[in-house]
């Protein structure tokens, strides 16, 4: 391993030997852009006239334009919807020239547009600090997609299950638990959910995070392990909370909707002192929502305090507090099941009993957040959180499925506790050496993750001769009545053998080396992760060497295209029935794509085609009966795909999401059970979307918008393995569409949802039955919020 990292260092730091000598006399542009009454501007076009060279202003409203021939020019900076300002730089030779351009907008409007985050409402520039890449996407050697906050809005997306994977290529979810949590697959396999940077990912978790407290989420494709600690191969998905931004403002909204939604949020933002160093956001949500089916609810209230104090110019602390509570009806009654195959029942129908205790939920964390930026070439950021998760309730499967419909439901108890500590330091540098740029991160990673479940006590409701009958049901009386758990004991010594812990370090060093003016990009990196891991009473520990190496080619100053070669490693949990140790995940992506800014960087697009081999991916075993939970560890698996994306505003008022994606994900090494060419459970070989929106920007319907949208699901693999003459999930359609008005600080918001009143859902053969998830038919949600 050692040898690898010297080889790595080796090539890293060649450039400086090679080129520290050759001078060619050019000069470089360090400049900020700031608005008429001081504030800094973020994700604002700084384009030198006449050159190829362009960049984006950082949070803190710095550029960087390097290697420029002595001269006269002008440097142009612009930002939707609002007029250009621009000013004239005189380059000198081996010198950097100090500018400051002021654009004639204030702060206060500039939180209009939210210029601090989003450049239009529905395409982002940079990603989150929390990526720990300083490069714009357009540069990065990587296919990033954002789902910015005003899509969340204009969606009216409420939790991380609720349709906001619409807005990504290629991201699907094959089962659904209601709010509790999200599982979302990508290119063949689960994303690993993230929240502010910080791998959260576990076996039944985390909580979906309600969007109250979301600025945004970004999607990261293919091997992210290198950045982002343990990572799966397909990718992951980064929840970044809302913080503070210097500006006094607020917003409450009221939502009501069809099932008895009724939710509340309100979003306050400001200074608590004159000069703006201690600065606060406060997000409160409250929200009660019953569903289609009787007997089901979902109550939710959270609060999300977060305090931000500039130590001086250079140093900045975050404290951030964030509480999820939820009451909610027993998650297995999502579930219907039939011997004769899916959807024989009515959309509305279910196994619920109406008596049953609900299950809460209380879901805690803190995190801490140091910002120290040593010039303006070398930043330093530090992080550490704590998660703690609690959960008091049941979940139901089938003791029996007969083919004449009658069926005994099982109630088990799901106590459980999942608890996580993060750490996190990482070194963000831009240095020049001679001609060649050099975009540095070195970091250190640190977690530890323990997960304790109770499932050992379990209570037939229905019995032999008491059976319940899906096509004839009676509720409120079963045969065997209603469980009661023995919680006398704590929760680990109920648990048993039913932990679950890892904990890791890892090192990375990545060095983006830029040539010719820094239109070829080459990313050279490495990490060294270490593992130790138990599950079920069995204890492992790895660790491995994981290469990175992309790049990255521009055209022109909005054309750019890429290559890149990762890989993966994750250990993993499971049990298999022939006793044998599960092996880790290792995988490798090869990954090619193109990526355009058009009409002044207004709308994006980015076309991916890529290759994954996966290596000892577990999957649910076909065998298993009720009470079982063995997996199937695969030799290798093959994932060959195309993504396509496309976001932004065309026109003024007009803007849209449109995304398609092809995935094949197959048996490449055949196993004791499998074939190859057997095609892998959980994906959707054809995936589109679409959200358009339009809204009038002059004249008397001036702020009256129209939306609509649809998601395609196509050839849709199942969850598990299944008997070869399993029945196939039928191709999905979903058609929404809503209107608005926004003027002055009040917005009013309309979306049905399932126009077209389809019968929609996801499921997978099981033993010897079938079973699905129903999704709601038409619904509808309406909208007010004030901006204050």
């Amino acid at each position: 391993m050692l040898r690898y990292l010297y080889i790595l260092l080796a090539v890293i730091t060649l450039p400086h030997f090679l080129y520290a000598h050759d001078d060619k006399g050019n000069g470089h542009i360090r400049g900020k852009v700031t608005t008429s009454d001081g504030h800094a501007a973020a994700a604002v076009s700084v384009v030198l006239k006449g050159t190829a060279k362009m960049a984006i202003t950082q949070e803190n409203g710095d550029f960087y334009l390097r290697d420029i021939k002595p001269g006269e020019y002008e440097i142009a900076v612009s930002y939707l919807g609002h007029e250009n300002a621009s000013q004239t730089v005189t380059v000198v030779g081996n010198k950097t020239v100090q500018v400051t351009v002021v654009m004639t907008i204030s702060g206060v409007n500039l939180q209009e547009f939210t210029v601090t985050k989003n450049r239009n409402p529905y395409k982002d520039h940079l990603n989150s600090p929390t990526l720990r890449l300083t490069t714009p996407l357009l540069e990065t050697p990587q296919n990033i997609q954002v789902v910015t906050n005003k899509v969340l809005a204009d969606q009216q997306v409420t939790s991380m299950s609720d349709g906001l994977i619409r807005n990504v290529s290629g991201a699907t979810r094959l089962e659904h638990w209601g709010d509790l949590y999200a599982r979302v697959n990508m290119r063949g396999s689960r994303a690993s959910a993230f929240r502010n940077g910080m791998n959260v990912t576990s076996s039944w978790g985390p909580l979906t995070e309600d969007m109250s407290f979301v600025d945004h989420v970004e999607f990261v494709k293919g091997p992210a392990g290198f950045l982002m600690s343990n990572g799966e191969p397909s990718g992951i998905y980064n929840v970044v909370t809302k913080k503070p931004t210097g500006t006094t403002k607020g917003e409450t909204s009221l939502t009501l909707g069809s099932y008895d939604l009724y939710r509340a949020t309100l979003d306050l933002d400001g200074q608590l002192e004159k000069t703006g160093r201690l600065l606060y956001r406060f997000n409160l949500m409250g929200q009660t929502k019953n569903s289609f089916r009787d007997y089901e609810f979902t109550n939710r209230y959270s609060i999300a305090p977060v305090l931000s104090y500039k130590v001086d110019d250079k140093t900045t602390l975050t404290l951030e507090y964030v509480l999820q509570h939820v009451k909610m009806s027993n998650v297995g009654t999502y579930y219907v099941f039939s011997a004769d195959g899916y959807a024989v029942r009515p959309r509305d129908f279910t196994t619920a009993e109406p008596n049953l205790d609900p299950t809460v939920i209380d879901d805690q964390s803190v995190l801490v957040n140091m910002q120290h930026r040593f010039d303006d070439r070398w930043k330093l950021t530090a992080q550490a959180a704590y998660f703690n998760y609690r959960q008091t309730g049941s979940s139901m499967w089938p003791g029996a499925v007969n083919k004449d419909g009658t069926m005994i439901r099982r109630v088990s108890i799901w106590d459980a506790s999942n608890e996580g500590k993060y750490g996190l330091l990482f070194l963000n540098g831009d240095v020049a050496t001679g001609a060649i740029r050099h975009r540095i991160l070195a970091g250190l990673d640190l977690g530890s993750k323990e997960y304790v479940a109770d499932w050992n006590q379990g209570h037939n409701l229905d019995s032999v001769g008491g059976f319940f009958n899906i096509f004839n049901p009676v509720y409120g009386k079963p045969a065997n009545g209603l469980p009661r758990f023995d919680r006398t004991k704590s929760l680990r010594v109920r648990a048993g053998s039913n932990i679950i812990n890892q904990s890791y370090t890892g090192f990375y060093l990545q060095d983006e080396l830029g040539f010719w003016q820094n239109r070829i990009r080459l990313t050279l990196a490495g990490r060294f992760t270490y593992v130790e891991e138990s599950s079920y009473g069995t204890r492992v520990s790895d660790k491995k060497f994981t290469p990175r190496l992309g790049i990255s080619a521009s055209i022109d100053a909005t054309t750019a295209v890429y290559a890149l070669y990762d890989q993966s490693f994750v250990p993993q949990t499971g049990v298999l029935r022939s006793g044998e140790k599960v092996k880790p995940i290792t995988g490798n992506n090869i990954e090619f794509g193109v990526k355009k800014d058009w009409f002044g960087g207004n709308w994006n697009t980015t076309a991916s085609v890529y290759r994954i081999l996966k290596n000892n991916q577990l999957s649910n075993d076909p065998d298993n009966q009720a009470g079982e939970n063995y997996s199937l560890q695969l030799g290798q698996t093959k994932t060959e795909g195309v993504e396509f994306d496309l976001r932004g505003q065309l026109v003024p008022g007009l803007s849209l999401i449109a995304n398609y994606a092809f995935t094949d994900s197959k048996i490449n090494k055949a196993t004791k059970t499998l074939a190859v060419g057997a095609p892998v459970p959980g994906f959707a070989k054809h995936n589109a979307n679409a959200w358009l929106n339009y809204r009038v920007q002059n004249g008397a319907l001036k702020g009256f918008g129209v939306s609509g949208g649809f998601s395609f699901m196509g050839d849709r693999s199942t969850w598990t393995w299944g008997a070869a003459n399993q029945k196939d999930l039928p191709d999905y359609f979903k058609l929404d569409g809503g209107l608005s008005w926004e003027k002055n600080h009040i917005t009013l918001n309309a979306n049905i949802f399932n126009i077209l009143d389809t019968y929609l859902y996801s499921g997978a053969a099981y033993a010897t039955y079938y079973y699905w998830q129903a999704e709601p038919g038409r619904n509808l949600r309406v909208s007010v919020g004030y901006k204050f």
